[in-house]
């Protein structure tokens, strides 16, 4: 017994000595964001991380530790920095609640900031609101959505997207937003690594963040036209990479991939055994070819879809997973943890919802979407003309420019835009929402031009 009470202490030296060690090193990954934050670097470096990775790597090979364990122990570490490098970071969501903020105080304020359209969701939700009482569908449910809502689904889903797939293929959950972050709780441990492709929602990052989820990040750039290289991405898979992220037509910048591309990608992550995640929640709002994850009848493959956008439903929080249905099963299990049901009473005013044509909700952000680009080349900003989704990812050529410090100086000139650096490391961008009337949308771009001449 003394050998293994000593052994303990020893043991026991070394976690104290480990966590003592954490400390500094937080204390100057803390430092290190300060500097970051005054010098306008993101606090993301992936060749600094993949510099520190290989050293990491060469001294498991040296001391004979496994490398799988000490490159989880790293993403550990590299997550802690981020987290404590990104307090008050600002988003697109940070300032829509300063502008609801404002306009709590009577001013008035011109969102083009979120994506939530202006239009009212289709005559047959407030008929069916009406109606849900008398129905019935009032009472704790199934996890995974009602079956009625489900079948209704798989008939919708497989007619839109020629696939085949059943009810155990989908779960129903509070949004989009809730499907993906299921998924990557569920499918992924703390330690794996996920990519995201960037410009992105940020949402994805966050929660993988707080899942204890490495993400490793892919930048695409305006000069290739947001387009991530294959290169790019094989070279940041390794034995902790379990999922890539797909967004396509892309938020912010409206992006479509190329099919071929998109091929290749599902390919590469075929032969790596990878999840794949997409978020298809603008394909109604698609101009050019688009090809939904589906398609590839990949086991492995989650694909994300909402109301929010396609039916102007934002405040109704409900969206929906399909996947296979073992994935399901796992997301399905912390969703009953977490809400038990989402509400039958909204389950039944989405599933009545699918009998309407929204057509004309393409058309009108379309045209809106035609409208601000032309706007936006007229008052001088650089974009590429967007493939579907509702959004213009600008960048504003001024030397110093500050994407989160011009979307603030806006808000107090009544109108608010989405600053770049919320969708990764793009200070010098902002994004611009096309889901006002054409009247209100001119008269945020008036404001915008105004503020660039410095006449506000």
């Amino acid at each position: 017994m003394s050998d293994i009470n000593d052994l303990r202490n020893k043991m026991d030296e070394v976690t104290l000595k480990m966590i003592e060690l954490l400390k500094a090193r937080t204390d100057i990954a803390r430092e290190i964001g300060e500097v970051k934050k005054n010098l306008g670097k993101a606090v993301t470096d992936e060749a600094r991380e993949d510099s520190l990775r290989e050293n990491v790597i060469s001294l498991c090979n040296n001391i004979g530790l496994d490398e799988t364990m000490a490159t989880k122990f790293l993403n550990f570490l590299l997550n802690e920095s981020v987290k404590v490098q990104s307090t008050n970071k600002q988003t697109h969501l940070s300032i829509f609640l300063k502008a609801k903020s404002l306009e709590a105080q009577g001013k008035k304020i011109i969102h083009m900031e979120v994506g939530e359209p202006d239009f009212l969701p289709p005559k047959i939700v407030k008929d069916a609101l009406e109606e849900v009482f008398d129905k019935g569908f009032l009472k704790y449910g199934q996890v995974k959505g009602m079956p009625v809502f489900r079948e209704t689904l798989v008939k919708y889903i497989s007619k839109k997207f020629n696939v085949n797939i059943q009810q155990d293929n989908i779960i129903v959950s509070p949004g989009a937003r809730f499907s993906i972050f299921t998924a990557i709780t569920t499918l992924l441990n703390p330690g794996d690594e996920m990519i995201v492709i960037e410009p992105a929602w940020p949402a994805y990052k966050e929660c993988a963040l707080n899942s204890g989820i490495k993400v490793r990040i892919i930048n695409t750039t305006f000069e290739n036209k947001w387009e991530p290289s294959l290169e790019q991405i094989k070279k940041a898979i390794n034995s902790n990479t379990k999922m890539i992220v797909l967004n396509y037509p892309n938020n912010p910048t409206g992006k479509i991939l190329n099919e071929k591309l998109q091929d290749a990608i599902i390919e590469i992550a075929k032969k790596n055994n990878l999840y794949v995640l997409s978020d298809e929640i603008y394909s109604q709002y698609a101009k050019t070819n688009w090809k939904s994850i589906l398609s590839y009848n990949y086991p492995k493959s989650i694909v994300t879809q909402s109301f929010s956008k396609s039916h102007a439903m934002t405040g109704f929080r409900i969206g929906y997973g399909i996947a296979d249905s073992k994935i399901i099963e796992k997301m399905a299990k912390l969703e009953a943890l977490c809400l038990t049901n989402v509400s039958e009473p909204i389950q039944y005013v989405a599933m009545k919802a699918l009998e309407a044509d929204t057509s004309n909700n393409t058309n009108t952000v379309q045209n809106r979407l035609v409208m601000l680009a032309q706007k936006a080349s007229e008052i001088g900003l650089d974009f590429i003309i967007p493939d579907g989704a509702m959004y213009l990812f600008a960048r504003i050529d001024q030397e110093g420019f500050d994407g989160v410090e011009f979307a603030n100086n806006a808000l107090e000139k009544g109108l608010a835009v989405a600053p770049g650096e919320g969708f990764g490391d793009y200070k010098d961008f902002i994004r611009l929402s096309a889901c006002q009337e054409e009247e209100t949308l001119m008269e945020g771009m008036d404001i915008l031009n105004n503020i660039m001449r410095g006449n506000q």
